[in-house]
């Protein structure tokens, strides 16, 4: 079946567009509720954790889906203001039967979106998303007034959350000594993740922590590194950790304000670890896949998404994976991407190898890549369609064996992606470009 509302991680789009309205809001929590008070799993009525991020619309959100949930007749607890790691995290220690995001993650604060997590802390199944989309269906019936749910603050939720990141590495780990500007996006880390590195004992510059619900992403954080890496050099601090809108990605910068991606920082922590294997995605660097093969460490490829990568780690039993974009998994940690838990185990790899970060991350070579978003107006079926497969081949016989191409829909924004790589930058840029131009062209730009 096709699914109508949800995409590659939860729901996603404009605040005040449909779907991401009050009312179709009320009406989600409502059929969450049903689907999960009708899962199997604990005893008595069952409980939904909230978290959110920091976006101005998040409070309008959480009021509205906490009515839905207590009219289905669940229980809710609300978090506040919270990393998307640390949700999944109070979802298993507080034996929810669910946790639900509020966030748009890496976007500006005009969207949010709602990701769900399973009492286990993993994101939903699809058998799960149509059974929601199913109910969404059918008439909203609150519950008899005996059988309403109820809704509580969890008001230590942020402390919690800290003292499980701290709990992630060696007991007798330290930092002291390293001087770390740490940008947290105007977003849901802005109250945690320097109090973790500070009380590690590392000296903490923090930047992109006074959010006002409309500065989350702007100009700052891992999609917008250019800023940190400016500070970093003006400071001379050793490093620079870049946490995104929702906290479960991070880019690190290195002393000399260069960007460490997320293939970078998980083969520093694969080599450190030693790793049996790691997952990564379609649009993850050659240069790591072949770093990763000198060193005898199994590298699989995943549709882009952090449930896919997590899938296919554990049909590989695999303890790592991750994204260019810095979400990382460590699954003998955490049950889906967190970025101050992954920054934690690049500190501990640098730690290790007692160097800086522009040496420990030469052991891998990336391969330049281009990309190019491509704006459409609908969903697109790239598969299904001949022309854009021929403009495929044409541009993959020009490139030859230099690199590959990859063209793919995005599913958290209205645009296809066209990436190329290979050996020479210049060709790459070329053809990416010529490429793109092409399949604008096709889509009807």
């Amino acid at each position: 079946m096709t699914k109508r509302y949800f995409g590659t991680d939860g729901i996603r789009g404009r605040v005040g567009e449909p779907p991401i309205t009050p009312d179709f809001m009320l009406k989600l929590g409502w059929a969450c509720g049903r689907v999960f008070a009708a899962g199997e799993g604990g005893d008595g009525r069952p409980t939904v954790i909230i978290g959110k991020d920091t976006r101005v619309s998040g409070y309008m959100f959480e009021s509205a889906l906490e009515a839905g949930l207590v009219a289905a007749g669940v229980d809710v607890k609300l978090l506040g203001p919270m990393p998307t790691p640390a949700v999944a995290l109070m979802t298993r220690t507080q034996r929810a039967r669910a946790g639900i995001v509020i966030s748009a993650s890496h976007n500006p604060f005009e969207d949010n979106g709602i990701k769900f997590f399973d009492a286990g802390g993993h994101k939903l199944g699809d058998e799960v998303e149509l059974a929601i989309e199913d109910e969404l269906e059918k008439p909203l019936e609150t519950v008899s007034s005996d059988a309403i749910g109820k809704a509580v603050r969890v008001v230590d939720a942020a402390g919690r959350y800290i003292e499980f990141c701290k709990s992630t590495v060696p007991d007798r780990f330290s930092l002291r000594g390293l001087k770390l500007v740490v940008d947290c996006a105007n977003g849901a880390t802005y109250h945690i993740a320097p109090s973790v590195f500070a009380e590690l004992g590392a000296e903490v510059i923090a930047m992109g922590a006074v959010p006002d619900g409309f500065n989350i992403n702007r100009e700052v954080g891992s999609t917008n590194p250019a800023a940190l890496s400016k500070r970093v050099v003006e400071e001379g601090a050793d490093l620079g950790i870049a946490m995104d809108g929702d906290g479960d990605r991070v880019l690190f910068v290195d002393q000399h304000g260069k960007l460490v991606d997320g293939d970078e920082l998980l083969f520093i922590i694969a080599r450190h670890r030693r790793a049996k294997g790691v997952v990564g995605t379609l649009m993850s660097n050659l240069g790591m896949e072949l770093a990763l093969k000198e060193l005898g460490i199994d590298f699989a490829r995943a549709r882009v998404g952090d449930r896919y990568v997590n899938e296919l780690m554990q049909e590989r039993g695999w303890r790592l994976g991750g994204e260019s974009s810095g979400h990382i998994i460590c699954a003998d940690l955490t049950t889906t991407g967190d970025g101050i838990v992954a920054a934690l185990q690049v500190l501990v790899a640098l730690r290790a190898a007692e160097t800086d970060m522009a040496s420990l991350k030469s052991g891998m070579t990336k391969y330049p890549q281009h990309m190019i978003n491509v704006r459409v107006a609908g969903q697109v079926n790239l598969d299904d369609n001949a022309d854009l497969q021929a403009a495929v081949a044409d541009t993959e016989s020009e490139l030859g064996d230099r690199g590959r191409v990859l063209l793919r829909a995005s599913g958290t924004e209205p645009v296809v992606r066209v990436m190329l790589e290979g050996e020479d930058a210049g060709e790459v840029e070329t053809l990416c470009g010529q490429l793109a131009e092409r399949v604008s062209g096709l889509l009807g730009n």
